[in-house]
């Protein structure tokens, strides 16, 4: 049977194959765009999330659109807006008991005067059904796990304007807790408070709490991130034990943001814990996002006694470079930032989902032995993950994103514990000799010996870079970072963003020009140690009308040069850009136009050109993502056609391309949103379209990276 076959990094193949027993992964399943379920707000967000105890129902707090947001997820492939509560003042934390929701509220008039409430909301009517007020300003909520009662971190956050942005400031905050009735229901009366001041070392007279945890024997955990100290409560509030979260030494580690990616660092920092989860009755992890002066860029299980027994150290960070998620303009701050930590036990396997806000990322951690966690898996979230809830019972695990100003809008990612491969990640550096850091993928060929050339684009302006893939592998592999130079330096003033062979084991790069920021459109001659040997620039009859979306893909066939411009020059009819032609024997430039689909809304392009046999394809895609896009595509013209093109300042002919393959199925086949950048494609000799796409450098993006197959019909 023959058939174009969609094959997300080999995981899924056309023809049918016998069932065979496979290891347990936890694939993505669906993503919800939480905008669907409060369309009229402008900036919506996922922060923390709960289920109703059937787990047919997600509850979550958004906090810039002022709700409590609920999800139906009876068919968790297939998650559908179910309504929000809009509470009086902003949602901070929710947690879940039976079928109730209890919400932390924060009606704060100032960080001098802090307030809130503790709101109790029936998931089936959607309806208040009690209220407490709160000693200050709430953050993290939690339920015992007998439904004895709650516990609410009060923060009262610092004003980072004043002194510094240090603690402290006050008013101190505290522990809020309270009694449930049988039923679930608050009870007020019962009502206590915790004081933690007078532990920490740092600014004890102020702590902030920041989440809160309880065990199986009703003792709270709770962390205080600024002041770099965990208080273990018993439920009457009392203290039990207190210490410092400690520092840690990082070797490894990259503190500038330089526009490249190198690991040669070494800082000690203190912990600074952000959220907290019990492992057992006397164990617990902490992701240790920092604050004022620290952020070990990992996680740690420590015993209530104080013991540290395991700290991932910079493993998580490296695992997470490896699959080309690292934040570079986070380099000198905290790296990754693990913001969320959450447990549960998923057959008879003990886990710990680990979250890094900055580079979007859910570790998957085996703590069968809590002091040699294995790292299973590393999940692709939406931008930001908050929160997380598991839902064992039916082999799910939710992750809570909460950006909703980078593009793409907050979503909510679903994924499933499946006997399945794991279909993510496509791409990897693991195993490379040394450790290798890569994204912003743009431009892609294939080498006569199946393995796939691509580039970086100016994301990595201080360290342009070609690497080599073995895409036999699954995940694809990068198996050589070949640096481009010029004159023994990294290259710079160069956005590579298409790769073709010269045939002679070199590369043509396409470099798109930005005079704004003194890059010219070029073509580089590369040979194959990186270093640059020659550049065609562009003659005056192109400077004269350039703009800056220039030079998306090249591609080589014989003595011709062809180069796809993304989008109209000055001189171009609308809807229409310009493939420029370049004979390296005459050094003549020609031109014909490429008729770009009508966007629905933002602008479409091409972004990469390939010729292949006697075709040439092209990708064309719109700039939008997720619900919003509509163009992303692969089509094709003759090679014959460009014989139509004609020199500089005559009228260019226009092509007239079929469409091939409509990628926005591809685009959302492992259930995430459909990414913008569709950049790279490559083709194998026997017709295999490989295509990628571009995570911007991790820079206001999920970080995800796609690379994928489509055999041939």
């Amino acid at each position: 049977m023959a058939c174009r076959a969609l094959t997300i990094s080999s995981a899924f193949i056309c023809l049918a194959a016998p069932a065979v027993a496979q290891d347990m992964n936890f694939n993505r399943i669906a993503s919800f765009r939480v905008a669907d379920n409060l369309p009229e707000a402008e900036e919506t967000s996922a922060e923390i999330i709960a289920a109703t105890e059937d787990g047919m129902t997600l509850v979550y707090t958004d906090s810039p659109g002022g709700s409590i947001g609920f999800i139906d997820i009876t068919d968790p492939a297939n998650p559908v807006a179910a309504g929000t509560f809009m509470p009086e003042g902003e949602p901070t934390s929710v947690a879940v008991i039976g079928s109730y929701a209890l919400a932390g509220v924060n009606t704060s008039e100032s960080y001098t005067d802090p307030s809130g409430y503790l709101v109790e909301i029936d998931v089936t009517t959607q309806a208040e059904v009690g209220r407490c007020d709160l000693p200050g300003q709430p953050d993290s909520v939690g339920i015992a796990p007998d439904g004895s009662f709650l516990a609410v971190a009060i923060e009262n956050e610092r004003d980072e304007d004043l002194g510094d942005g240090r603690v402290g400031q006050m008013p101190a905050g505290s522990v809020f807790m309270v009694d449930l009735t049988d039923e679930g229901l608050i009870d007020c009366d019962t009502a206590r408070i915790a004081d933690v001041t007078g532990l920490a070392e740092i600014a004890p007279e102020d702590p902030e709490p920041e989440f809160v945890s309880i065990n199986a024997e009703n003792e709270v955990v709770v962390t205080m991130q600024e002041n770099n100290h965990i208080v273990v409560l018993s439920s009457d509030g009392s203290v039990i034990n207190h210490f410092s979260a400690g520092e840690v030494t990082l070797e490894g580690v990259d503190t500038e943001e330089e526009g490249a990616l190198v690991f040669t660092d070494t800082i000690t920092v203190p912990r600074e814990p952000d959220s907290v989860t019990w492992i057992d009755e006397t164990h617990f992890a902490t992701a240790n996002e920092g604050d004022m002066d620290g952020g070990s860029r990992g996680w740690t299980i420590f015993s209530q006694d104080s013991e540290v027994v395991y700290d991932s150290g910079t493993d998580f960070e490296h695992a997470i470079v490896q699959i080309g998620h690292y934040p570079e303009d986070r380099s000198g701050n905290k790296g990754v930032e693990p913001e969320s930590v959450t447990f549960d036990t998923f057959g008879d396997t003990p886990f710990v989902f680990v979250g890094a806000e900055r580079a979007s990322v859910v570790g998957v951690y085996d703590i069968t032995d809590p002091a040699s966690p294995v790292l299973n898996q590393l999940l692709p979230s939406g931008i930001g993950p908050e929160g997380y809830v598991t839902i064992p019972e039916r082999n799910l695990l939710i992750s809570a994103n909460e950006t909703d100003d980078a593009g793409p809008r907050a979503h909510m990612m679903i994924f499933e514990y499946q006997d399945a491969p794991a279909t993510y990640p496509h791409l990897t550096s693991e195993g490379m000799d040394e450790l290798t850091g890569w994204g912003a993928i743009s431009g892609q060929v294939m080498a006569e010996d199946g393995t796939m050339y691509a580039v970086s684009d100016s994301f990595y302006g201080m360290q342009p870079t070609i690497f080599r893939i073995d895409v036999t592998q699954t995940p694809a592999r990068i198996i050589e970072a070949i640096r481009v130079t010029r004159e023994g330096q990294p290259a710079q003033l160069m956005d590579m963003e298409g790769i073709a062979l010269d045939g002679e084991g070199g590369f043509w790069i396409a470099s798109e020009g930005r005079s704004d920021r003194l890059v010219p459109h070029a073509i580089y001659h590369v040979a194959a140690d990186g270093a640059i040997e020659d550049y065609i620039a562009l003659p005056e009859a192109l400077l004269a009308v350039e703009r800056r979306f220039g030079f998306e893909g090249i591609t080589r066939v014989d003595d011709m040069l062809y180069v796809a411009v993304q989008r109209p020059w000055r001189d171009d009819p609308a809807n229409h850009a310009k493939v420029l032609g370049y004979d390296l024997g005459t050094e003549e430039w020609s031109v014909i136009h490429y008729p770009l689909t009508e966007p629905a809304t933002g602008w479409v392009g091409l972004s990469e050109i390939v010729a292949h046999d006697d075709t040439v394809y092209f990708i064309e895609r719109d700039n939008q993502l997720d619900a919003r896009a509509v163009t992303k595509g692969i089509t094709q013209v003759p090679l014959g056609a460009l014989d139509q093109m004609v020199s500089l300042g005559e009228t260019p002919a226009v092509l007239e391309p079929e469409s091939v393959v409509d990628l926005l199925p591809y685009l959302t086949s492992t259930g995430g949103y459909v990414l913008d950048k569709v950049e790279g494609l490559a083709i194998a000799a026997d017709g295999t379209m490989w295509v990628s796409t571009d995570n911007d450098g991790v820079d206001d993006h999920s970080g995800e990276t796609m690379l994928f197959s489509i055999a041939p019909e």
